[in-house]
């Protein structure tokens, strides 16, 4: 039986050995991580190494860092009102959203809906800058969620030059950098981001893992989870150590020098397609985007059909999000861009990763020119 090719990385990544390795050691060890005695003390230790594993991955100062259930637990935390800066209370009045962003953030955390208000991008999936300054300067405290780089088409958003806009105005910046952590550079300090999400099972850490990294003066005065002082009174709760410990080692682990061997194979694959499928469009092909990520889609042919023909051929491919409960649903990411409606019940995300090579990605070609041409013939309504 030929073995099955993985194209959705996006969606989570194979778990790391170093990884595994981590979580092993850390399930070995008896103790609660806040107890005083030397077996809760080597607890304790084991996630401060990952805090500092994780902090190093995109800059950060140790203590910054907030361990959480995962990146969607992570950015709710985060866009709340209730928010102290330098020791003072400094409640947040609005919270503008980009169209494109995960369904966690574009549900608008803990701010009232009357209260948040969406910001477009332009056709190349780009965050307006002008409309994002224009609609702040009318909020006295705003708070501004922008993605570093977008779960579907990979596109890569100008996050410095949000971050000037937004202090400019004396906003808070939360960015969802789950995508992008460990796939391109992800300096907070360069970013200009106030609060970072990021995600342990993109990195090829465990799944329920993630972070909130928080500027060192910003303090979230209504904690989504009370009742301990775990996490610097952040988040309440004893941590689960061995999903942390993986988290850190998978954080040590990443290459980024890997991002010029996945962009080769990327360009490989879409030069592939268009050479079978001319009509195919590339979405984002013109804008910067981790060069792990292709969202395409042919006139026609609808996303839903073209995914379970790559899972019957062995090939795991995606549409949209992630968290979608299994279902393939039409892309608002596509429809902020301003895609063609046809195109949008389309689109078809194709993540690689470490382990990708170019056999698998003549593999996954070869696989494509035979399934074009029988999805192609349905859609024409001619018997394959």
């Amino acid at each position: 039986m030929t073995e099955r090719l993985y194209f959705d990385w996006n969606a989570t990544a194979p778990l790391r050995a170093e990884a595994r390795s981590a979580m092993s050691a850390a399930l070995a060890l008896t103790g609660n991580a806040s107890s005083v005695h030397a077996e809760g003390r080597a607890v304790h230790r084991l996630m401060e190494e990952a805090r500092e594993q994780v902090a190093c991955l995109v800059g950060a100062d140790t203590k910054n860092v907030l361990f959480t259930s995962g990146a969607t637990e992570a950015n709710m935390l985060a866009l709340t009102p209730a928010l102290e800066i330098a020791g003072r209370k400094e409640p947040r009045d609005r919270l503008f959203v980009s169209a494109i962003e995960h369904p966690s953030v574009r549900s608008g955390g803990r701010f009232a809906a009357e209260f948040v208000k969406e910001l477009p991008v332009n056709s190349d999936g780009i965050v307006d800058v002008g409309a994002l300054t224009d609609a702040i300067k009318r909020a006295a405290r705003p708070m501004v969620s922008v993605m570093l780089a977008n779960n579907e088409t990979g596109i890569i958003q100008p996050i410095s030059e949000i971050a000037e806009a937004v202090h400019a105005a004396s906003g808070v910046l939360h960015v969802d950098a789950v995508q992008g952590a460990g796939r391109i550079v992800c300096d907070i300090a360069e970013l200009g981001g106030d609060l970072v999400s990021i995600s342990s099972h993109k990195l090829g850490g465990p799944q329920g893992a993630g972070a909130l990294i928080r500027r060192a003066d910003i303090h979230i005065a209504e904690p989504l989870i009370r009742g301990g002082g775990q996490e610097r009174g952040q988040r309440a709760g004893t941590e689960n150590v061995a999903a942390i410990a993986g988290f850190g080692a998978a954080a040590a682990a990443v290459k980024l020098a890997d991002a010029t061997r996945m962009s080769a194979l990327r360009d490989r694959l879409e030069k592939g397609l268009k050479q079978a499928t001319p009509q195919a469009v590339i979405f984002g092909a013109n804008a910067p985007r981790l060069p792990n990520t292709t969202l395409f889609a042919v006139p026609g042919v609808k996303a839903e059909t073209a995914i379970i023909a790559f899972d019957l051929n062995g090939i795991a491919v995606s549409s949209g999000s992630a968290c979608s409960s299994g279902k393939v649903q039409t892309s608002h990411v596509l429809a902020a861009m301003g895609a063609d409606p046809v195109l949008v019940r389309g689109g078809v995300r194709v993540s690689l990763g470490w382990t990708t090579t170019e056999a698998d990605v003549d593999r996954f070609l070869e696989a494509w020119n035979v399934l074009a041409r029988a999805l192609l013939k349905e859609r024409n309504g001619i018997a394959a």
